[in-house]
């Protein structure tokens, strides 16, 4: 259920793989996207198991509309009734709030500053990576308080640049913005590494305390993958302070 998790002065970062919840083929088990086709019920029952899990309160999760962009909203509490913003960052002030990213491919980038009680959670796919919506969650982080040499990182499973194929045309105008993602698939076609332009991006922001994690979901039968698959759940990041 929680294949990777990690504390760092309090600060809380959980990553889940895609067993020990209650949905049907072809989501099974533990699909926590609400939008895939899965049955309701049991997305919501997934969510409270693994934020039970993890041992955050779940009703105290913020979620997001992701849309593959670079915009960040600032939250202090769920959304509640209100509509969930189309976004691909949130970031809080709020300890004790659990912030989520959804993704079956992307890279789940969690981050937090302790010292300041500032955590964010945000959706980089290959456009976000482009986009920046890295650097932006950071910049929303240091506006309310928090110093990029105090901020943890931790980026969760991801398609792997070995694992990622794409057009040389795609890859070029990546690497044009971000050349750390340049990279060949282990077959030596074209191909995009999110999660080291995701850290090479952190590292020129100041952000030193960074762990990827070493799974690829394309390769990991223990982890949703979009691109293996097509028609999939989703995995969850979590991060969130005491």
């Amino acid at each position: 259920m929680i294949g990777q998790r990690d504390t760092v002065n309090g600060a809380h970062f959980g990553f889940t793989d895609r067993w020990g919840g209650v949905s049907a083929v072809p989501y099974e088990e533990l699909n926590l996207g609400g939008a895939v086709g899965d049955d309701p019920a049991a997305v919501t029952a997934n969510r409270e198991l693994a934020a039970k899990a993890l041992g955050a309160d779940p009703a105290r999760v913020v979620w997001m509309n992701q849309v593959h962009g670079a915009d960040v909203a600032v939250v202090d509490a769920p959304w509640g009734d209100r509509p969930v913003p189309r976004v691909d960052a949130v970031v809080t002030a709020e300890r004790g709030l659990a912030l989520a990213v959804l993704t079956a491919d992307c890279v789940p980038v969690l981050l937090a500053d302790p010292v300041a009680g500032i955590a964010a959670a945000a959706h980089a796919g290959r456009p976000g990576l482009v986009a920046g919506v890295v650097p932006a969650a950071v910049r929303a982080m240091t506006e309310l308080g928090a110093d990029p040499a105090r901020i943890v990182a931790r980026t969760g499973p991801a398609v792997c640049g070995r694992c990622y194929e794409v057009p040389e045309q795609m890859r070029a105008e990546v690497a044009a913005v971000e050349p750390a993602a340049h990279a060949d698939t282990s077959w030596g076609t074209p191909a995009v590494d999110v999660s080291a332009g995701v850290h090479a991006q952190l590292e020129r922001l100041g952000v030193r305390d960074r762990a990827q994690s070493p799974v690829c979901t394309r390769e990991s039968k223990d982890h949703f993958s979009y691109r293996r698959d097509r028609t999939t759940g989703r995995l969850a990041g979590y991060v969130w302070l005491d």
